[in-house]
């Protein structure tokens, strides 16, 4: 058998895995590019009024699955791009944005734009897949640095390492 290869299978029990944790939000990491060639695994933790801003990736794809809470999401190209507010967008066919609740999945493909937001009091929680590893992995990590570097968020920060990880801004990140 070659190096490297893994013939046994992973199990990852509940609250395992390393967990980053700032102000804003929380991602525990449950399956790396060291276990999986196919995609990372998250369980992500996100906090009352958090909002991950409109973006796309063109060459990740992503898939959400909404665990506990509620969350505004939205996955469809927009007739218009508006820089402020993507809860204002509609797709060519009409489509909105919707409230996600617990066992609501979004697939989001390459080049789709997305978001998702918190828009309660309480927080939520979903698990996220991305493929390929571990794009997704590294930018968490560096992520949290700049999110854990002070009280504001560093948004000129946010859109460099964005961008170096296959990541189009449309609207802003906001904290709530």
């Amino acid at each position: 058998m070659p190096l490297g290869v893994r013939t046994d299978g992973l199990i990852v029990p509940p609250g395992a895995g390393r967990t980053l944790t700032s102000p804003v939000q929380q991602v525990t990491f449950k399956v790396t590019g060291e276990h999986s060639p196919a995609a990372s695994s998250f369980e992500v933790l996100v906090p009352p009024g958090f909002d991950v801003g409109a973006h796309l990736h063109t060459r990740s794809e992503e898939l959400f699955y909404v665990l506990d809470g509620v969350l505004d999401v939205l996955a469809f190209e927009p007739r218009v791009r508006t820089r402020d507010h993507w809860r204002d967008w509609e797709s060519p066919s009409g489509q909105r944005y919707i409230k996600a609740t617990v066992g609501t999945v979004v697939v989001v493909p390459p080049g789709c734009p997305h978001a998702f937001a918190n828009p309660t009091s309480e927080p939520a929680r979903m698990f996220l897949q991305a493929s390929p590893p571990p794009d997704h992995e590294r930018y968490f990590e560096e992520l949290f640095e700049i999110l854990n570097s002070g009280t504001e968020l560093d948004q000129a920060a946010i859109g460099a390492l964005r961008r170096r990880y296959d990541i189009e801004q449309l609207t802003p990140m906001d904290s709530g």
